[in-house]
């Protein structure tokens, strides 16, 4: 009989594991929502998720017992976005040819389930002309601007993710929200919407 995987792990170790199963894994859920929110693709979104809950748990024995544990949670998936982006700022981007060579075979159908969850919840909730302007912020900026006016989070709540003094946090929602006011003023009036000066 083969030896069970739980039965190898010492005391020490199970005891981690349940801790991180029950503080964190409960949060897994607006991980990803805050994941979807950076990356705008919901495969690198899962990827951000997946690589942050592995370096979470690696880092499990850093984490402050009774401290905000979303907020540190938030912190480690935005760390891990900014990193990302700067690697593959610095790469020329590159071209899988086996990925081209099935492109035709691979085309999502143009039709939607109507029975999706996820596109009855999400479908509508942000234009696409939105959602290009919110990816064009710099990630500081995009990191707060989603954080307060798309997750709900108090300024508090971001300057403890974003590793920051609660100004800085005001500051770059300021700017940020500035940022998306003026590349979207046409957006809006082309919607009927009266644009004033920010």
């Amino acid at each position: 009989m083969a030896p069970v995987i739980g039965s190898l792990l010492s005391e020490n170790e199970r005891a981690r594991q349940v801790d991180f199963e029950t503080t964190a894994l409960p949060h897994l859920s607006a991980m990803y929502n805050f994941s979807l929110r950076l990356t705008a693709n919901e495969e690198d979104a899962q990827d951000l998720v997946q690589e942050s809950m592995l370096k979470a748990y690696r880092f499990w024995d850093s984490f402050e017992k009774g401290t905000n544990i979303k907020a540190w949670l938030y912190r480690i998936v935005k760390n891990s976005f900014i990193n990302k982006y700067r690697k593959n700022a610095k790469e020329p981007n590159k071209i899988d040819y086996d990925e081209v060579k099935d492109f035709y075979n691979t085309i999502k159908d143009d039709s939607v389930d109507p029975n999706d969850l996820e596109t009855q919840l999400f479908g509508d909730l942000l234009d696409d002309d939105i959602t290009i302007a919110l990816q064009r912020l710099p990630a500081d900026f995009r990191t707060v601007v989603i954080l307060c006016d798309l997750q709900g989070q108090t300024y508090e709540e971001i300057a403890d993710i974003v590793g920051c003094p609660v100004g800085t946090v005001r500051s770059r929602l300021h700017r940020g929200r500035k940022m998306l006011h003026d590349s979207l003023k046409s957006y809006a009036a082309s919607r009927g919407y009266e644009v004033d000066v920010y």
